[in-house]
C-alpha cells in the first residue's frame, strides 16, 4: 500500500508541475497606419532578429502581409525554442512596404510567452 501510495504522490507531482508551465504563445503583432492613421491592409510586414541587441537576438527573418484588420502576425514560438531556457527576450527590426512604394520601419522588444504589439506609420 505505502507503494502505491508513492506511486500516486510521484504521478499527482508530474501532473502539478507540468500544468504550472506557461502556455501562452509568443506573437509579435504590427500595426500598419498610413499618415493620416489609417490602418493599411495588404502592406508587406517583414521582422529581422537583431544580431546586435543586447541581450543578442537570434537570427530570423519572417515576412506577413497585414490582414483586412491592418495587422500581421507572428507566431514566434519555434524562434524561442531554438534558444532553450534561458532565451526569453529577442529584438526585431521591422521593415513595411506597401504597393505604392510607402517604406515604414521599426522596431520591436518581445518576451517569450507574451503578445508584442507595435504600430508603424508610413510617410
Amino acid at each position: 500500500m505505502k507503494k502505491l501510495s508513492f506511486l500516486f504522490a510521484i504521478i499527482l507531482s508530474v501532473a502539478f508541475l507540468n500544468s504550472c508551465k506557461n502556455k501562452e504563445p509568443s506573437i509579435v503583432k504590427i500595426y500598419v497606419r498610413s499618415s493620416s492613421n489609417a490602418l493599411i491592409e495588404g502592406a508587406k510586414v517583414i521582422i529581422v532578429g537583431d544580431k546586435a541587441s543586447n541581450p543578442s537576438t537570434f537570427a530570423y527573418v519572417d515576412t506577413v502581409i497585414t490582414n483586412n484588420a491592418g495587422y500581421a502576425s507572428f507566431f514566434l514560438d519555434p524562434h524561442f525554442d531554438l534558444g532553450g531556457e534561458d532565451y526569453e527576450v529577442a529584438y526585431f527590426d521591422v521593415i513595411v512596404k506597401t504597393n505604392s512604394l510607402n517604406v515604414g520601419s521599426g522596431y520591436v522588444r518581445t518576451r517569450v510567452h507574451t503578445t508584442a504589439v507595435e504600430t508603424v506609420f508610413l510617410p
